[in-house]
């Protein structure tokens, strides 16, 4: 019989709560039970595995992830929308270390048609918009915005440029500087 007030819900945010604690690779099944002291086994009523743990997780980091740029892009263009969602990107990732990582979790081609990511990807088209590109061109577009609102807080997270000058916050902003410059120039097949 499932324990009273336990469901998928809170399961999965008590997760991604303990992803940002201790790290989205940290997380397990067994350490949830511990969380609620119950027996791994109350668990499976409400989730299927671990796998189905680490994609509910993902996803929820995913939709968060996706609202805040929702919020972000709404009554912007161009550079202001760039600027905007690439800092919602940096700002979860600190908020939110865990779950940052999480969202770079491999889901299946259900999952991610569905997920918040796809959300964020069709954000950045949106961003995309103020630049003039083909649809062609808005893919691989899409995949260098990605990498960076992606690659720069991880690196930053990891500690990567916490031995030099100057501040990683001016980089930062040099950073998306260079990507609207790149994306106005952004060259035709």
């Amino acid at each position: 019989m499932p324990r009273a007030g336990l469901n998928r819900q809170v399961l999965v945010r008590t997760a991604a709560e303990m992803a940002d604690e201790i790290g989205f690779s940290n997380l397990t099944l067994a350490g949830l039970a511990r969380r609620f002291d119950v027996r791994l086994a109350s668990l499976y009523s409400h989730l299927r595995n671990s796998d189905d743990l680490m994609t509910s997780v993902a996803l929820y980091g995913l939709d968060l992830l996706a609202d805040r740029a929702d919020e972000a892009v709404a009554g912007r263009a161009g550079k202001d929308a760039l600027v905007a969602v690439a800092n919602v990107h940096r700002d979860f990732a600190y908020e939110h270390p865990g779950l940052f990582e999480a969202a770079r979790h491999r889901l299946d081609a259900d999952a991610a048609r569905d997920s918040g990511g796809a959300r964020i990807s069709r954000i950045t088209r949106t961003i995309l918009r103020g630049y003039a590109l083909s649809a062609v061109e808005q893919v691989h577009a899409v995949r260098l915005l990605g990498s960076v609102f992606a690659g720069y807080p991880m690196l930053e997270l990891a500690g990567g440029f916490a031995h030099s000058d100057p501040d990683a916050q001016l980089s930062w902003q040099r950073a998306l500087d260079a990507l609207d410059a790149a994306l106005r120039a952004w060259p035709t097949a």
